[in-house]
């Protein structure tokens, strides 16, 4: 009973001070740590211990899923490299010289040991990513800043098991990146089969409530299967959440989306919430645990100011690096779509319509119109072939003519550093640390100040950062896309109205006409013509649209 009062109480507070944070216009996860700490140092409230696989275990995998789920896919394909990069080589980098740092200055810690607890503070936090799309910065930063927050907790959990390992047997640089190819590549297959067997067995249940129970549970059904196979549970979960966002829009019912949609919102929200809450409530029992075991805090406080501030270096540079290779890269991209126009000038994007678009259109139309009343046929004549090349070379430009119209200079650059916080997952691995760690105490309390001292430098100074570097209100769509948008969907419904003869109720063509234009919206988002922000507004309005349509139905049965 005391426990279901106490997660009463911190739901309360959540909802309570994420209201005031809001009106305040400071980021909610500050002032909900801040909250935590202050009451972690009341007198009658003893020291609170949470069990870090409470975290990682149970809290952890819905919030990633949450996330994956939400991201466009097509956006993180664009720049998945630098996603990669900084999940995986930056938080490698970091660790390394991180824990050679450890090693030196702090008496007794080996080497394994200081790079695990670089490990430890590697990651970066969803929490960055919360208040860039409040401050609507471009949606490149912002997804690049997501991706990377799904990835490197993963990259770092594995990081600190193989580092822990090598502590105390002898563990060869092979064996070591053999256990991290495994950990990752394992965990994505077993996360795409469970995101794809989670949709089809959704498509296969008519009811919003069941269909959404076995969203919330699929995270969880990704996240044990890959731990007992000594992969990563984490990377399942993401690859679960991408998947099922990559299949949901057309298998699954419009009821069925927008009741997820709604549904993972309000866990995000409760869970990032407390996590937060109990990140600052912890503090007083890891005060206690080094002052009885070292006598001071300054150690800690100068270990985690050092730890921060060459983060901050290591990251900034990486940054600066990387934009220079991408810079490059799309220099290349940008050629070769060149070329390749000329040679199919039946290709466009975008604003640049040009002399056989209409008839590629017509193509993909009477393709979808097929596939719509002839589920299983063959594609394999030469004319889908030339269509399905034609296809190819349009996702390609308009990947590039993504690149281009949202390039990332050197504001773009100063962002992602600056925005690259670290949060709760630092804290939960820190508490995983063995019990015979060498200073564990202390290495736990340097892991919360890290988080903490992030959250506050970099958060609480976030807002402004953006606002100087005058990159707020730029996420939205182009100027005219969502008309151009509408305008063709809505050709697409009138071809379909022309071409069919079959006896139907108005509300069933209205229906069937809706599923036309979803079908185009989803080749539409294949190729990337539009961008993201477009296709889910306009996917929105459909599912909006359709599932009146479908109460109307049901109600005239």
């Amino acid at each position: 009973m005391e426990n279901l009062i106490l997660a009463v109480i911190l739901a309360v507070i959540v909802i309570a001070l994420s209201t005031v944070s809001d009106r305040l216009g400071a980021a909610p996860p500050l002032i909900l740590m801040l909250v935590g700490v202050g009451i972690s140092f009341l007198p009658f409230i003893n020291p609170i211990e949470i069990e870090p696989e409470w975290i990682l275990a149970v809290i952890l995998p819905p919030l990633l899923y949450g996330a994956a789920i939400a991201i466009p896919t097509v956006d993180l394909r664009r720049d998945f490299s630098a996603v990669g990069g900084l999940a995986i080589i930056l938080v490698v980098i970091s660790a390394v010289v991180v824990g050679f740092i450890v090693h030196w200055m702090i008496p007794g810690v080996s080497i394994g040991y200081g790079i695990a607890l670089g490990a430890i503070l590697s990651p970066t936090d969803a929490a960055a990513t919360a208040i860039v799309r409040r401050l609507g910065v471009p949606v490149r930063v912002r997804i690049i800043l997501q991706g990377e927050s799904l990835l490197n907790d993963a990259t770092a959990l594995v990081l600190l098991r193989s580092a822990i390992a090598a502590t105390a047997v002898t563990v060869s640089m092979w064996q070591i990146i053999l256990e991290f190819i495994w950990a990752a590549a394992a965990a994505a297959v077993i996360g795409v089969i469970i995101g794809w067997i989670g949709v089809r067995l959704r498509r296969l249940v008519h009811e919003s409530t069941p269909a959404t129970a076995i969203s919330i549970l699929l995270p969880f059904l990704a996240y044990l299967p890959a731990e007992l196979v000594e992969a990563s549970g984490l990377v399942a979960v993401v690859a679960a959440g991408l998947t099922a966002a990559q299949m949901g829009p057309k298998h699954l019912d419009a009821r069925q989306r927008l009741a997820e949609r709604a549904n993972w919102h309000t866990i995000e929200f409760l869970l990032e919430g407390a996590v937060f809450l109990a990140m600052g409530l912890e503090l007083k029992s890891f005060i206690i645990d080094v002052r009885n075991t070292h006598d001071t805090l300054w150690m800690a406080v100068g270990m985690s100011a050092l730890a921060l501030a060459v983060s901050l270096v290591l990251r900034s540079g990486y940054v600066t690096i990387a934009l220079q290779g991408i810079h490059i890269l799309t220099t290349r991209k940008a050629n070769r779509s060149a070329s390749w126009m000329q040679m199919h000038p039946s290709v466009s994007v975008g604003e640049s319509p040009i002399t056989e678009r209409e008839q590629e259109l017509m193509q993909r139309r009477a393709r979808i119109r097929a596939r719509l009343r002839r589920p299983g046929a063959s594609r394999e004549n030469m004319e889908e072939r030339i269509v399905g090349m034609r296809s190819f070379i349009s996702r390609y430009v308009a990947d590039v003519d993504y690149l281009i119209r949202q390039p990332l200079g050197v504001k773009e650059g100063a962002l992602l550093t600056w925005a690259g916080l670290r949060g709760v997952v630092t804290l939960a691995a820190a508490q995983t640390l063995p019990h015979t760690t060498p200073h564990r105490s202390l290495m736990i309390l340097i892991a919360f100040f890290v988080a903490a001292g992030s959250l506050l430098l970099q958060g609480g100074t976030l807002s402004w950062v953006v606002k100087l570097l005058k990159l707020d209100g730029q996420d939205g769509a182009p100027p005219g896309e969502r008309d151009r948008l509408q305008a063709e969907l809505q050709e697409v419904a009138d071809e379909w109205e022309a071409d069919t003869d079959e006896p139907m109720s108005d509300d069933e063509i209205l229906l069937a006409k809706l599923r036309a234009q979803r079908e185009e919206l989803l080749e539409l988002r294949s190729t990337g013509t539009y961008t993201s922000q477009s296709l889910a507004s306009a996917l929105t309005e459909l599912d909006a649209a359709e599932m009146g349509l479908q109460v109307r139905l049901s109600e005239d049965d």
